[in-house]
């Protein structure tokens, strides 16, 4: 221990994970779960620099990703360098306080088929 900090030699300071969750493991009361490809964009409407000030520093974080472009969950955990779960969590937190919206992608069955795109593409290059 040096200067009353814990030191990693290659990594610099160490946070632990549940110390930015507050030692939860699941996003939310309401059992949220995050799926890696769920998107997330920030709400416009939800957030305001005084709710963000008093907001921790993973949290801000993960706004600032998301609030140029949506973002996925996996993308979310690589840009910010934090584990996964610990994402979830924090996602959690401002999905219920309205900062975030999360969606999900359409599902690839739910997808048309590509015959029938290609279908329609042939269509209007006839007409």
């Amino acid at each position: 221990m040096t200067g009353g900090r814990w030191y990693d030699a290659d990594a610099g300071p160490l946070v632990r994970p549940y110390a930015m969750t507050g030692g939860r493991t699941k996003p939310g009361p309401s059992g949220v779960r995050f799926d890696l490809i769920a998107l997330v964009v920030v709400d416009p409407d939800g957030l305001d620099a005084a709710a963000e000030s008093l907001l921790g520093p993973e949290h801000r974080a993960l706004l600032g990703l998301c609030r140029d472009e949506t973002q996925s969950v996996a993308e979310l955990a690589a840009e910010a360098d934090l584990p996964v779960g610990v994402v979830r969590v924090l996602l959690g937190d401002l999905l219920e306080a309205g900062h975030v919206r999360v969606s999900r992608p359409v599902p690839p069955a739910q997808l048309p088929d590509e015959r029938i795109l290609r279908e329609v593409i042939e269509g209007l290059r006839a007409l």
